[in-house]
């Protein structure tokens, strides 16, 4: 079957702790499973239906399979050496990591190149995934 590539990168880019994204290759769409204690959704007829038919839903990334840590890195590393790498990799360090490079990226005027590459990390991420579960996509 083919897929759309964006059902599966927007599933990527949604992809947090309080649900689980799966692709429905009989429809191409994705559908989640939400964390029933965090959000209050009912999951049980689609929890059952993906029991159910295992072959038919396959799980997509998550959050931690995602590394956005390392996405982040990879970004730092891709600029030039100079002040601006320099205030990045600072601000990459410790807690708070995600917040203050966010804001260092808007301080330094870096927004559109950061979400460029981001998404194309992503789409990386969408179509490895797709790759490696036979799954083929178009655009």
């Amino acid at each position: 079957m083919k897929i759309d590539l964006s059902v599966v990168v927007d599933a990527i880019e949604m992809a947090d702790d309080n649900y689980t994204y799966f692709l429905d290759i009989e429809t191409g769409e994705s559908v989640f499973l939400a964390d029933e204690l965090i959000t209050g959704l009912d999951n049980k007829g689609l929890e059952d239906e993906i029991e159910e038919n295992p072959d038919r839903y396959l799980r997509l990334p998550t959050k931690f399979e995602i590394h956005e840590y390392r996405i982040m890195e990879d970004f730092v590393w891709s600029l030039s050496e100079g002040r601006q790498q320099e205030l990045l990799e600072r601000a990459i360090r410790g807690r708070g990591a995600f917040r203050r490079f966010k804001d260092t990226v808007y301080d330094l005027g870096l927004e559109k190149k950061w979400f460029q590459y981001e998404a194309a990390a992503y789409r990386k991420i969408a179509m490895d995934w797709c790759r490696d579960n036979g799954i083929e996509n178009f655009e």
